[in-house]
């Protein structure tokens, strides 16, 4: 595979770069830590005009047509910039919707959710369980003209503004997807405390919330398997940039932080330890952009590149904001400092969609089918 971005694909990374920097920079950022919003709706705007809501989605609903490798650089310079917003949740229903949603369904939705006028949030993760299938307990059964859900989900993104709400239950003992409007009758969300200040997260109760039979997409478990595969490289992508942030801010201290004499940058130990790290960024992007084209491409060894890199990543990104924590010494964990948000992200992030035991876990299991290779 070439790991080159094309033409296209370059000026997407600067572009989305540019106006993250110029209109959410870190200033902004700590200012939207205490806000209930979540997300800055003038950004949120701009990002609809450079077409990031509907990026993966085909041109004859208003979107861009484009792959996952596009959506994870977006997602990479969301997560360098600790930007908010649901662009990955939004992203994630919409790639739902286009391979397992009736045409009448993504004609109601698609438009909507490229436009940017409304986005979208997946409830897939539950109290006190796994963050895989095996996790799922919420129930949806069917109820004459009508299916009904019950259960809690947590750690459901942007969840208070959304539009719409993906939502994974158990529809006669299967995992099934089912697409539920917020503000329905039954549909409870409560936004949730969380080490993460850069972004907004929810616990969602569903309580009878009747949905028609018509929103009940067409895929089970292998198709929730596939976008949680795809929901964890976007998070990769997002850790990616945390940890270059982190790496960068690192080797700014170093190289002004002066003991005995001379700047700590050049002491032998410290330049290992920004060596380590820097080896950990690569080995992300790597990985991460393996699972992302093995994706677009269909191949044999997608959801076992979709596993290497979460567990990979998973742990490279705790390692490395200890050892940018370490260098910064009790400064870095210090409100007025920077990096004690990348901190927070980078934590959130080595959790989100599964941490590495389960991404490890299942990398075995997938490695013990017939024919499989390592």
């Amino acid at each position: 595979m070439n790991f080159e971005l094309s033409e296209e694909q370059g000026m997407l990374r600067e572009a989305s770069r540019d106006l993250l920097s110029d209109r959410a920079p870190i200033g902004h950022v700590r200012a939207w830590t205490d806000r209930d919003e979540d997300v800055d709706p003038e950004v949120w705007r701009l990002m609809a005009e450079l077409g990031w809501p509907g990026l993966g989605l085909p041109e004859g609903y208003g979107g861009a047509d484009q792959g996952l490798v596009e959506l994870a650089l977006v997602a990479e310079e969301i997560g360098r910039a600790l930007g908010r917003g649901p662009f990955t949740p939004t992203a994630l229903v919409g790639r739902a919707l286009r391979a397992t949603g009736s045409s009448g369904l993504r004609a109601e939705v698609l438009p909507e959710l490229a436009s940017g006028s409304g986005w979208a949030a997946w409830a897939f993760a539950e109290p006190r369980a796994p963050w895989s299938l095996d996790g799922v307990h919420a129930t949806a059964r069917t109820d004459g003209d009508a299916i009904v859900l019950d259960g809690v989900k947590t750690a459901v993104q942007d969840a208070g503004g959304a539009r719409w709400l993906l939502v994974t239950a158990l529809h006669d003992g299967v995992p099934a997807s089912f697409l539920a409007d917020r503000t329905a009758p039954g549909v409870r969300v409560r936004r949730q405390r969380v080490l993460d200040l850069t972004r907004s997260f929810y616990e969602v109760r569903f309580e009878g919330v009747r949905v028609s039979h018509e929103r009940r997409l067409a895929g089970g478990p292998d198709e929730i398997q596939r976008l949680l595969d795809e929901a964890s490289v976007l998070r990769c992508a997002d850790a990616l940039g945390v940890m270059e942030r982190m790496l960068e801010l690192t080797v700014e201290h170093t190289r002004s932080r002066a003991q005995f004499g001379r700047p700590i940058g050049t002491f032998q130990a410290v330049k290992h330890a920004c060596a380590d790290m820097a080896l950990l960024v690569h080995g992300t992007r790597a990985a991460t952009g393996y699972a992302a084209m093995a994706a677009d491409a269909e191949a044999d060894d997608t959801e076992r590149a979709a596993c290497s890199a979460a567990s990979y990543v998973a742990s490279a990104t705790g390692e490395v904001a200890a050892r940018a924590l370490q260098l910064h010494g009790g400064i870095g964990f210090t409100w007025e400092h920077d990096l004690h948000l990348h901190l927070r992200r980078a934590r959130a992030d080595s959790v989100l969609y599964g941490d590495a035991g389960v991404h490890r876990d299942r990398l075995c299991t997938l490695l013990r089918r017939p024919g499989a290779s390592a």
